[in-house]
This record gives structure tokens, C-alpha cells and sequence, in this order.
């Protein structure tokens, strides 16, 4: 199972604002460092929750910066948001990014959900999912074949061809839990995200069964997609005290219990695991490499 973390990009990912650019490049640094297989960026505009606005850093500039400065890692989205960027366009940056960074990119892409952010920059919040359907077709033509002629309600692409091309084997990811995002995934992707979790739990177990029924309705063999599953690791005595104490899933406490959840996971099926760290510092990140080399040292490998 490969392991990798959500780089801080958030103000509420650190413990002092949000975190400036040598911090989180030195984040994408460690992890490679370290031997973990990936780090990710979240696509967000901006967060609004009862009237308090909090930023974040516009993930494809920090995505592209990090491919220079790594050699190693994937490099993955968790997940664009396909409402914020023209579809073709977006191919055509993700093309670009993949030969920077020598072949490294998941292009992992979604339908997004906070209606503040599309509110406060212009963008519609009708027909997400219609409007991600055809964007989704429209990226993975121009991907898969390098050439894209579509003409839909929401999106069209009027012979748009890739020059130079995309990698035809570039993974595209879709994060969904309903059924019709699941059916899209199981058309379409490369690998299926679902996040976020401690333990695995009923959850998981009950929605990775609605994938392998739309695998079954569509036709796709079910190991031809991999399976990754977005973990929340917390560390509460890194950062100062929360207001209210979390109530989300996730693991916790020593390395030895946080690695026994990380190998329940493995031991679940999942191929891939991705980490948000709370907070996310060197620090932690030093104490979640510890927990994977132990959840490792476990597997054999």
C-alpha cells in the first residue's frame, strides 16, 4: 500500500496562519525524503462556515512549484475542482505539469461541494454533477486520445487537441460517494477516492460496495481501479487547543496504534492511503513517518 500526505496549504492546516510556501515545500521535501510515496493539494478558493472566511493557497501553483522541487513522489490533486476551470484548459495544465514533473502526476478531479467559494468568485452551483459529467468526458478525450470534439449543455471543446500531448496512461481519480458519481468513476477512472476516515468503518465498507455494483452494472472488472482512502492522523498535543474537541474520525495516540490503523486499511483493500495531518509541521510529519515505518516493518516491506 502506498502512503502519502496532504501538503498544508490551508490556514487552518498549521498552527500559525497559513503556512508560506518554503514551509510547504519543505513538507513535499520530508515526505520525499522519508520515503512516502506521494503529497497532495487540496482545490479550495476559499472556506466561509457561519460567517468566518479562511484562505488558502490556489493549489495548482503550489502543485507545479513542488514538482520542481521534488524528484521522486507522486504528485496528486484531492481533487480539482472541475467547476472552477474550463475542462479542456485543465487537461492542458495537467499535461503540462505531468512532463514537468517527469510523468509523476494523479490528476485526481471531482464536482466540488462548498457553495460559498463558488458564490464569492462568480461560479454557477447548479447541475454540479451534470456540468462535472461533461467536463469529465471532455478531459479524459483530450488525455486518453489528445483530441476532444464535444459540444454539451454545460461544456464544449470544438476540435481541441493536446500539443504536445498528454501522458495516455496519466491516472485520473474521481472522489465520489453517490451513485451517479460512482457510476462516472467506474466509466471513467483510474482510481476512486473516499475520504475522511480514522479506522476503516461502516462507512467505507458500505460505499466500496456501491462501487463494485456499478463495476458490475458498466461492466468494469473492479481491480482494474484502484482504491484510495483519504485518513485523517491527529496529533492534539502539536498544535494549541482547539475551541471545541474534534469529533471527526481519525487516528491518534503512539505510533504503534496509529500504525495498526494504517494497516487496517491495507488489510481493507485499500492500494493507496492519503493523510491529512492535524496539525500539519515537521513535527508531525516526523512522528507519522515514525508509524509508517512501523506499519511497514509489520508488512514486510
Amino acid at each position: 500500500m502506498r502512503i502519502g500526505i496532504v501538503l498544508p496549504i490551508a490556514e487552518e492546516d498549521g498552527v500559525d496562519g497559513v503556512p508560506d510556501y518554503p514551509l510547504i515545500r519543505a513538507m513535499a521535501v520530508g515526505a520525499e525524503a522519508a520515503g512516502l510515496d506521494s503529497v497532495w493539494v487540496f482545490d479550495h478558493l476559499l472556506f466561509r462556515f457561519d460567517g468566518v472566511t479562511t484562505g488558502i493557497h490556489e493549489c495548482w501553483t503550489i502543485l507545479a512549484a513542488v514538482a520542481e522541487a521534488t524528484r521522486r513522489v507522486e504528485l496528486g490533486t484531492l481533487v480539482m475542482c472541475t467547476g472552477f476551470r474550463n475542462a479542456a484548459l485543465l487537461a492542458k495544465m495537467a499535461a503540462t505539469l505531468d512532463h514537468v514533473s517527469a510523468g509523476r502526476l494523479i490528476l485526481g478531479v471531482g464536482a466540488g461541494w462548498h457553495d460559498p467559494e463558488y458564490e464569492a468568485f462568480g461560479y454557477p452551483t447548479d447541475h454540479r454533477v451534470g456540468r462535472f459529467e461533461e467536463s469529465l468526458a471532455v478531459i479524459t478525450d483530450l488525455i486518453r486520445t489528445g483530441r476532444a470534439d464535444r459540444a454539451g449543455r454545460f461544456v464544449t471543446a470544438r476540435d481541441a487537441v493536446l500539443r504536445p500531448p498528454a501522458r495516455p496512461d496519466m491516472p485520473i481519480l474521481v472522489a465520489a460517494k453517490r451513485p451517479r458519481m460512482l457510476e462516472l468513476t467506474a466509466r471513467h477512472a483510474d482510481a476512486w477516492n473516499l475520504a475522511w476516515f480514522g479506522r476503516p468503518d461502516e462507512r467505507l465498507a458500505r460505499v466500496r460496495g456501491e462501487l463494485l455494483g456499478a463495476c458490475a452494472r458498466v461492466g468494469r472488472d473492479p481491480a482494474t481501479l484502484s482504491m484510495t482512502v483519504g485518513v485523517t492522523v491527529r496529533y492534539p498535543t502539536q498544535g494549541p487547543p482547539p475551541a471545541e474537541p474534534p469529533t471527526s474520525p481519525a487516528l491518534a495516540g503512539t505510533a504503534e496504534e496509529i500504525a495498526e490503523g494504517l494497516a487496517a486499511h491495507a488489510a481493507a483493500g485499500a492500494d493507496h492511503l492519503i493523510a491529512a495531518l492535524e496539525p500539519s509541521t515537521p513535527a508531525t510529519l516526523a512522528a507519522f513517518v515514525e508509524a509508517v515505518n512501523r506499519s511497514r516493518a509489520r508488512a514486510g516491506g
